[in-house]
């Protein structure tokens, strides 16, 4: 009887232990939350990003460039899911590694590197020529942030 009595135990400590490292995107939820690198609250939609780690911890960020700022701090190895909100549609984390990057100053980001994401390369070349800048990739954005 005892034996049994642990194994359910043990059952039910495993399952915790496993849904407690999910990996997967926690939605922003703007006029709350606090960019976890600059600490000022999110809530530009267009501009908002987050890092999932390994192990399900959530990062949010009011900024694609405070994400990249906080990103020089970390190893890439320990994050799971990059994630940026897309231009054209506010509020809707996209995958940022698939992402195409504009930097104008005809958009403003929140901290002032005014960079932006879109979801397809076909928006961000429709925003070049209406606001002018630099196209970049998931990469080269990267690199230009880690110097």
């Amino acid at each position: 009887m005892k034996s049994r009595k642990w194994l359910y135990i043990l059952m039910i400590l495993l399952l915790v232990l496993q849904l407690s490292c999910i990996v997967e995107a926690n939605p922003i939820v703007y006029g709350s939350d606090t960019c976890h690198f600059c600490r000022m609250t999110i809530v530009d939609k267009q501009h908002a990003s987050e890092i999932v780690t390994k192990k399900g911890k959530v990062y949010k960020f009011d900024a694609i460039e405070c994400m990249f700022n906080y990103l020089k701090e970390r190893e890439d190895k320990d994050i799971a899911i990059f994630l940026v909100n897309g231009y054209t549609n506010p509020g809707k984390l996209i995958d940022a590694t698939a992402a195409t990057y504009l930097v104008s100053e005809g958009i403003p980001s929140p901290m002032g590197e005014y960079l932006t994401a879109f979801e397809t390369e076909l928006e961000a070349l429709e925003a070049l020529q209406k606001h002018g800048g630099v196209l970049f990739s998931w990469q080269e954005i990267r690199n230009r942030f880690k110097k």
